[in-house]
C-alpha cells in the first residue's frame, strides 16, 4: 500500500526537489537583488515561481502526510495490526519519485 502512495507523493517530492536544486542555491532571494552587481545564478523566473512553489509544497505535504496517517496508524490499529511493520514499509514511499528521478 505503501508502494501506491508513492504515486500521488511524486508531487510534493518535485516541488521539495525543485526548491533544493533551482531556489536554494541561488544568490538572490528578492527581485531587489537581482540589480546587485556580483551576484551570480540569479533567475527571475525562479523567483517568481518560488513563493506558489512553496504554497503547493505546503498544501500537498500536508495532504500527503495526512495520506500516510490515515493509511499506516490509524486503518491498522482499528483492525488491531502492528504498527510497526505498517511503518517499517513507509519507506517504500519515495521509491516512485526514486524511480522517476532516475529515468530523467
Amino acid at each position: 500500500m505503501n508502494l501506491a502512495l508513492g504515486v500521488p507523493a511524486i508531487v510534493p517530492f518535485s516541488l521539495a526537489w525543485w526548491l533544493l536544486a533551482e531556489y536554494l542555491p541561488m544568490d538572490c532571494k528578492t527581485t531587489d537583488d537581482l540589480a546587485r552587481p556580483g551576484l551570480t545564478n540569479c533567475n527571475y523566473t525562479t523567483l517568481d515561481h518560488a513563493g506558489v512553489v512553496m504554497f503547493l509544497l505546503a498544501v500537498t505535504g500536508v495532504l500527503m502526510l495526512a495520506l500516510v496517517i490515515v493509511v499506516n496508524v490509524l486503518r491498522p490499529r482499528r483492525r488491531g495490526q502492528h504498527l510497526a511493520t505498517r511503518l517499517g514499509t513507509a519507506v517504500f514511499i519515495p521509491v516512485p519519485f526514486a524511480v522517476l528521478l532516475s529515468l530523467v
